[in-house]
């Protein structure tokens, strides 16, 4: 399935990723953030709040927003 993976992490970017069916969010985050830090990041697919153990589906847009940008006061 294709997902258009968002990120505001750093500079920002928009692509569309493969991934397999039942790709979970904490999955994706994962595979392309780093480790499941779910406290320190706004994570939401179709612009609505997603949990973890959401699964994805072909053309979601999943949107991945750290809530405290490091460096700042």
């Amino acid at each position: 399935m294709k997902v258009l993976l968002i990120s505001n992490d750093a500079g920002g970017y928009a692509h569309n990723v493969e991934a397999p069916d039942g790709t979970t969010v904490q999955q994706m985050f994962e595979r392309h953030i780093g480790s499941f830090h779910a406290d320190s990041y706004l994570i939401r697919v179709n612009r609505q709040p997603a949990s973890a153990d959401q699964p994805l589906r072909d053309g979601d847009r999943v949107s991945f927003t750290p809530l405290k940008i490091e460096g700042a006061a």
